[in-house]
């Protein structure tokens, strides 16, 4: 979907359908010209966000539509943005006039919009015979006083939409085709199409040296990969970079300790964690942020087969730290544990590691939130205020040393599994045996990831939590 600006007032005879976006304080009948719009704003009771009509224009007929807002809170904009999203998307072009709002207000609103806007006309049809693409190809978002500031957030937007969909494209692909070698190449393709590097190490390193992510590969005919990938945008390319991992299983069965047959299916998402990853440094980039910035994504399969993990299995992790794999469904922790270490040789900023962890934090948490967890309350903070910000939320569970009594083995540095109690912050107190010498956080999005039912597919969360953390960096 194409995003263009306009330095001017929308006129009621432009091309293709009009979107008017006001306020209470500031309603349609201000700042422009178009009589149908103000009686349409006029129209609206209250507690309505959105009205519509068709008018004839030239012997054409036109759709017309008006966003009436209390106020600029993002909630209220993300609210008002889909249900206006619903009618434009069935529009060929939508022109948005957005001259009622300040400087302050108009990047949010434009932002907020176009992101929802690229969001709603996604499809992913790409196994189907018959298709139906979104019909709206195009959007221009009109102000005559602040259109640059517009044009700003919409540049947001448009990388954010991309990063989203990168992800979502990522997840929603069949795990017969988003193999982890195809994870691998196409963040590989991805990052080097931005001008960013990437370097793909392969079974053999990680039979050598990541004992623990190999324990949980070798269940499976399909090779292992980690992926890392490099940019440097700081003016200081020797600066501390921050460094995203992300948990890539390609497919969970849960191995030895396999999972019921019912939705089995969307296992296929387990690997959002890595989509995560890819798509938000994939936007990074496209954004040309000044910092610096790697992502490592360790994937693979968790299969059952004769050489798969058994539970009972001891295995030896990069770190040295052995551990007694008790459930080979908690397969996650146990190739984020390697990649958390092997992320220590970047000397790095701060560690940020996604992943649909365990399906306790959506007992916790439900589908709306993220879980997160930290051993650094600044850069908690931070993931907290861009979560709020973005509107992708997050909660913060508590990491105390306590849970680790969870953890102990008798035969083992320590246990895959901390039992049913605590059961999302005992697997973050796993990874946490393994940060000790940098600042890291842990977003578990085993609920947000993914949506089921009737609208099944990847969410591209949190995608924008992330990119909005990395953009306030040098705020």
């Amino acid at each position: 979907m194409e995003f263009s600006i306009k330095a001017e007032k929308l006129q009621p005879n432009q091309a293709g359908a009009l979107l008017y976006v006001c306020t209470d304080a500031c309603p349609c009948s201000e700042n422009n010209n178009d009589e149908t719009a103000a009686l349409l704003c006029a129209s609206l009771e209250e507690g309505q966000a959105f009205a519509e009509t068709k008018i004839i224009e030239a012997g054409r007929l036109k759709s017309v539509g008006v966003v009436r807002m209390k106020d600029t809170q993002r909630a209220t904009v993300e609210k008002a943005a889909k249900e206006a999203a619903a009618w434009a998307q069935k529009q060929e072009q939508l022109n948005v006039c957005l001259e009622p709002f300040c400087a302050v207000d108009a990047p949010l609103v434009a932002e907020v919009f176009a992101t929802t806007l690229g969001n709603a006309v996604y499809r992913f049809e790409r196994y189907k015979q018959e298709t139906s693409p979104a019909k709206l190809t195009a959007a221009a978002f009109y102000h005559s006083q602040h259109a640059e500031a517009v044009q700003a957030a919409v540049t947001v937007a448009e990388a954010l939409v991309y990063g989203m969909s990168l992800c979502r494209d990522l997840g929603n692909a069949a795990p017969n085709e988003c193999t982890p070698k195809f994870l691998a190449k196409t963040a590989k393709a991805e990052a080097k199409k931005l001008g960013a590097s990437a370097k793909i190490l392969e079974k053999d390193y990680i039979k050598e040296n990541m004992g623990s992510f190999w324990s949980v590969a070798k269940g499976s005919k399909e090779k292992p990969y980690l992926v890392e990938l490099s940019y440097f945008g700081a003016e200081d390319k020797e600066a501390a970079p921050v460094v995203l991992v992300g948990k890539g299983i390609t497919f969970d069965s849960g191995g030895i300790s396999l999972k019921p047959g019912e939705n089995m299916d969307e296992m296929k998402f387990d690997m959002c964690g890595a989509a995560t990853v890819i798509g938000t440094f994939c936007a990074a980039v496209k954004m040309q942020l000044p910092i610096n910035l790697i992502a490592v994504v360790p994937t693979c399969e968790n299969m059952p087969s004769g050489g798969a993990n058994k539970p009972g299995d001891i295995v030896t992790s990069m770190k040295g730290l052995t551990i007694e794999v008790l459930n080979t469904d908690a397969e996650g922790r146990l190739i984020l544990c390697d990649a958390l270490t092997y992320a220590e040789q970047f000397n790095p900023k701060a560690v940020i590691d996604v992943a649909t962890l365990t399906g306790a934090c959506i007992i916790a948490l439900g589908h709306e939130v993220s879980g997160l967890m930290a051993n650094n309350q600044e850069l908690a903070d931070q993931l907290l205020a861009a979560a709020e910000d973005s509107g992708d939320k997050a909660w913060q569970l508590p990491l105390f040393d306590n849970y680790k009594e969870q953890l102990k083995s008798n035969f083992a540095d320590l246990q895959n599994i901390g039992g049913r109690a605590a059961g999302t912050i005992t697997a973050a107190t796993f990874l946490s045996y393994f940060t000790e010498n940098y600042n890291w956080a842990h977003l578990d999005i085993a609920g947000t990831a993914w949506k089921s039912g009737k609208e099944k597919g990847a969410s591209g969360r949190p995608v924008p939590l992330l990119l909005n953390y990395l953009r306030n960096l040098n705020a």
